[in-house]
């Protein structure tokens, strides 16, 4: 049989991406993890690991136990957290991975009605880049993931966890100010396969995307400018640099418009955002999901407060 410490080790070396940052995590010092990891290799017959300057990789091997070592080590975390709570020795806490622009959009006001109602939980934020996290949900490093899915992409295996719709997201494109395509009636991708766009490189779920939106509209965009990070594709398109698809919750945080918000009649996309937790949540998880599902324009109500009418 396996022994369930050396697993534990193997997750850890898995989600730190080398033995030296696994050894920092589990205080141990990298020649007693290598150690436990060679133990392993020989109870299971086969080499676990790729060592290289960068860190570490999974051979198939390691990758196919790395799933059963994340939910052994979830279910021996969930069984402590639930003898320490009976002990009363256990304090709250709740861990939450999300992609970076939820983090900025709809985490941080769901983030702080929970803490205004319980300020005594131990509160972690960790950023992730989709479709990163699933394994530590599993292993119980995390409580609750927030991620997403753009089209032309495959959701992940949700490896036994409950993976649940929270919206739908739609992009819209954004150009410069006083872009003179933008005072066209009828805006169409044909029209701007002239533009320089601005997206993630190859292979980033919103370049997959868009070279799928081209592909359907019969062009072919030129990408002149890469970043998988909104904020600075806003900065770019503000500049005058090229134009671009961006999810509609991050235009909220815009100040002054200096960018011309329209849409595309042949290209309409939206991606999907997924809530992943446990199967049997517990309360505080179950809390932080519904906050997270409230209605963005809902404002929240303090006891004995009454909704204003609308209209």
């Amino acid at each position: 049989m396996l022994d369930a410490h050396r697993l534990a080790v193997l997750a850890e070396v898995a989600h730190a991406g080398s033995i030296a940052g696994a050894a920092q995590r589990l205080s141990f010092t990298p020649s007693a993890v290598s150690q436990q990891l060679a133990k392993l290799e020989r109870d299971v017959g086969a080499r676990l690991l790729h060592r290289h300057a960068r860190g570490v990789t999974l051979t198939p091997v390691g990758e196919a136990l790395l799933g059963h070592a994340e939910t052994i080590v979830g279910e021996l975390r969930t069984a402590e957290r639930t003898v320490r709570a009976l002990l009363d020795e256990q304090p709250a806490q709740l861990a939450v991975g999300t992609f970076a622009s939820a983090g900025s959009t709809l985490v941080p006001a769901a983030l702080a009605d929970f803490r205004r109602d319980h300020p005594a939980v131990a509160l972690r934020l960790l950023d992730l880049e989709p479709p990163d996290g699933y394994g530590l949900v599993s292993s119980r490093d995390l409580d609750l993931l927030i991620t997403h899915r753009y089209p032309g992409t495959p959701l992940p295996d949700p490896r036994g966890l409950t993976r649940t719709l929270l919206r739908s997201e739609r992009f819209r494109l954004i150009l410069p100010a006083g872009h003179p395509k933008a005072r066209a009636r009828r805006l169409t991708l044909r029209a701007l396969a002239g533009e320089d766009w601005i997206s993630g490189g190859p292979g980033v779920p919103n370049r997959v995307c868009l070279e799928q939106l081209a592909d359907a509209a019969g062009v072919a965009l030129r990408v002149a400018y890469e970043t998988r990070d909104y904020q600075v594709v806003l900065a770019l398109v503000e500049a005058g640099l090229g134009i671009a698809f961006v999810p509609e919750g991050v235009l909220g945080r815009l100040g002054p418009a200096r960018i011309e918000v329209r849409d595309a009649v042949d290209a309409r996309p939206a991606r999907e955002i997924f809530l992943v937790h446990h199967r049997r949540p517990g309360p505080l998880v179950a809390e932080m999901v519904a906050l997270l599902g409230r209605d963005p324009g809902q404002e929240r109500q303090g006891p004995g407060e009454v909704a204003p009418a609308s209209g």
